[in-house]
């Protein structure tokens, strides 16, 4: 467990201007329909992880990083089918799966977050599935890293500092202990991570934010989500293969190279878990939605946030087809 002066340091570096991730050195909307601030539940009562692996759908779509930009986000749901205009579940039997980082860079997180919540109750309902994945950005605000915070990032959870005192908050500024109190571990909204895989298998295609080597996969995938589930409830640290710059949430080495060594470790990857493809985010694609290695990795971060004002866009998968869905800005 992180202590208070960890999360001060962190917190306070958060207004360095820095646009690219590091690791930590230390290592009327539907959103509306949320309560304004959601009463913690026990421990115990935390729902369940949603699984590991899942059957290929008929139809299936996975969606980038979202950085704190819910209309884009909405953008590209609808540009799937998967939400109307109101931004109400319209996909059936659709299954979306997000790949992390909603978190940080823009003013829209806790909306995005509560309508992440809504929108997954409302596709279980009609048979879908939303299946929003922990990335990097989901694990630095539970440690306390609020490098990428924007000032909205603080007022919008500032309801939840009201008795944020004791040891963690200790020397932590008063405009920081909303968040603080937010993310921690066994916090409100960690607690909402806890219901979210890291890694998934749907049908033949591995979703991870940034890419998994081998290596990490042996265990199992199960193994993976159980790790970060206990560290998000605070029952345990951060286990350290997601906390390494090699690891699913952090590796960039599939999205920034297409070389024979490269390849062959995808290849190693895709051969533990049985897959024909892994779709990574994570590393900004600046043209778009790329592929490499004869089509088995998918690179779907394409800088949808409005902070970085890329394409609006999302990727398909239907049997063994893949094809790239545009939505506006």
């Amino acid at each position: 467990m992180r202590t208070g002066l960890l999360f001060l340091a962190m917190a306070l570096a958060s207004c360095s201007g820095s646009t690219h991730d590091e690791p930590p050195r230390t290592r009327t909307h539907a959103s509306a329909r949320a309560p304004a601030t959601p009463p913690p539940a026990p421990l115990d009562d935390v729902a369940p992880l949603p699984g590991s692996t899942f059957p290929a759908p008929a139809r299936l779509v996975a969606i980038g990083d979202v950085h704190g930009d819910l209309d884009g986000f909405e953008s590209a749901l609808r540009a799937a089918g998967a939400i109307d205009a109101d931004a109400h579940w319209t996909g059936g039997e659709l299954v979306v799966v997000q790949t992390g980082d909603l978190l940080d860079r823009g003013d829209q997180e806790r909306e995005i977050l509560d309508f992440v919540e809504l929108l997954t109750a409302e596709a279980h309902a009609a048979g879908g599935r939303v299946l929003a994945l922990n990335g990097n950005h989901e694990f630095m605000n539970t440690q306390g890293d609020f490098r990428y915070v924007t000032p909205g990032g603080y007022t919008d959870f500032a309801s939840y500092a009201q008795g944020a005192t004791g040891p963690l908050y200790e020397g932590i500024p008063v405009r920081l202990r909303g968040r603080v109190a937010a993310f921690r571990p066994g916090g409100p909204y960690a607690r909402v991570f806890a219901t979210h895989a890291t890694i998934v298998l749907v049908g033949d295609t591995l979703f991870v934010h940034g890419g998994a080597l081998a290596r990490h996969l042996t265990a199992g995938l199960d193994a993976i989500n159980e790790g970060a589930r206990r560290f998000f409830l605070g029952q345990g640290p951060l286990p350290p293969q997601l906390e390494a710059e090699d690891g699913p949430i952090w590796y960039r080495g599939y999205a920034l190279s297409d070389d024979e060594d490269t390849c062959a470790e995808l290849g190693r990857a895709l051969a533990v878990v049985h897959a024909r493809r892994m779709v990574i985010g994570h590393t900004k694609q600046e043209n778009g939605i790329t592929t490499a290695c004869d089509g088995r990795v998918v690179r779907i971060d394409v800088g949808l946030a409005r902070i970085y004002g890329g394409p609006i866009q999302a990727l398909e998968i239907v049997g063994e087809q893949t094809r790239v869905l545009t939505g506006e800005r």
